[in-house]
């Protein structure tokens, strides 16, 4: 989609931004990464003028590239009409679109939307579907709904390293993943667990719940001590993803009502304890002074 002197168009916290380590620019030869800014993890459409005007000459990266992710990496989820004129502004200024669909089937899920409507109906020209968030243990489908783009991009996938020996090993899963819909019953699921564990922590005493919970995470604000008591109790969640004060609660294809349940119990114990004054310590009484 692009050449070294282009540049791709994102949201501050995306994934291919904070969490690639420069692959992006590496395998595309040096072309720029630039953030666009938006609320609960989705780029503001008036963003993409901006960017594209902010600079015209040649000593700039020339914008060619938007990249969205659906579902979000805080969890949210592009509507239908957001996705629409999100198409809208790229074709208008001449950009191709990327999804990055990590998480599409949850997406899909969430919407209740047949996967054209919010893919090359709205204006995607390349998907990169996600399987190893739902279950497969290793393989993503990148989908192209632009049959031009695809020219010789497997020769990009051999010089990268991704095309295995065995690539009918991992080909092979998503024939039962997509076959008889276990693809939209393991999101639809990972989703319902994050609604669960929304509604067992939402409301406890020092924890807020930092962006709507729409597909398969909860994003959780709570005091620092709690977090590492939760960490001392086994349960490994990530503190790094998102706002600095934000722990990332994820749920996958494979979660139980008793994970999540045992979870929120845990949290409502610590929270309660956190809000528990502590008693002061009896003063000692001064020599020859009656205490």
């Amino acid at each position: 989609m692009c050449q070294s002197y282009h540049s791709i168009l994102c949201y501050d916290l995306a994934h291919v931004e904070v969490a690639e380590c420069g692959a992006p620019e590496f395998f595309a030869n040096g072309s720029k990464v630039l953030l666009l800014p938006g609320e609960d993890g989705k780029i503001d459409p008036r963003s993409i003028e901006r960017a594209v005007n902010k600079r015209t000459d040649i000593h700039y990266p020339r914008p060619r590239a938007l990249s969205l992710t659906q579902a979000t990496e805080v969890g949210t989820v592009y509507s239908l009409a957001e996705l629409r004129a999100l198409g809208a502004a790229a074709r208008r200024f001449g950009l191709r679109v990327h999804m990055d669909g990590a998480r599409f089937a949850n997406a899909v899920a969430s919407l209740g939307v047949a996967p054209r409507e919010i893919t090359w109906e709205a204006g995607v020209d390349v998907l990169c579907f996600g399987g190893t968030k739902n279950g497969i243990a290793i393989g993503e489908a990148v989908v192209f709904f632009n049959p031009e783009l695809a020219r010789e991009f497997d020769y990009r996938c051999k010089q990268g390293g991704q095309l295995a020996s065995k690539m009918r090993f991992l080909s092979a899963p998503w024939v039962g993943m997509l076959e008889d819909g276990a693809w939209l019953r393991h999101a639809g699921h990972a989703n319902a667990m994050a609604k669960r564990l929304e509604a067992g922590i939402g409301r406890l005493p020092g924890v807020e719940i930092a962006y709507p919970v729409q597909t398969n995470c909860v994003f959780a604000r709570m005091p620092a001590n709690v977090v590492k008591a939760m960490h001392e109790r086994g349960w490994k969640f990530y503190s790094h993803v998102g706002r600095l004060d934000e722990s990332r609660l994820m749920c996958s294809w494979d979660t139980t009502t008793e994970d999540v349940d045992a979870f929120a119990a845990d949290l409502r114990e610590l929270s309660a304890k956190e809000r528990t004054p502590r008693k002061a310590a009896p003063k000692k009484a001064r020599k020859g002074v009656a205490a």
